[in-house]
């Protein structure tokens, strides 16, 4: 079950989500459901269209069972399926 301590374990897809702080200031703001998640990048679709948005330096408010959840991009910048394990072995090491 996907909560705020392991949504970066999760998969994001399908899940509402808002830039709140990005490398690129044109995209703070950003809002929609994620649609495609990939190596560095999440695809959100927002009102005006699809927006790929930068994972690294970006900081993310996902709406998580009616909760927001801060997610911070340089901690989910891998592959989806290679992220689970990642993060797995760096919760061993705590």
């Amino acid at each position: 079950m996907r909560n705020e301590k392991n949504i970066e374990m999760h998969e994001l897809i399908g899940l509402e989500c808002e830039v709140i702080e990005s490398t690129n200031p044109l995209q703070t703001g950003i809002r929609g459901e994620i649609v495609d998640e990939s190596y560095h990048m999440l695809v959100i679709r927002s009102e005006r269209g699809k927006k790929m948005i930068m994972k690294k330096g970006a900081k993310f408010k996902i709406n998580l069972n009616g909760e927001n959840v801060v997610v911070m991009g340089d901690r989910i910048n891998y592959r989806p399926h290679e992220r689970i394990k990642k993060l797995l072995r760096r919760r061993r090491r705590w």
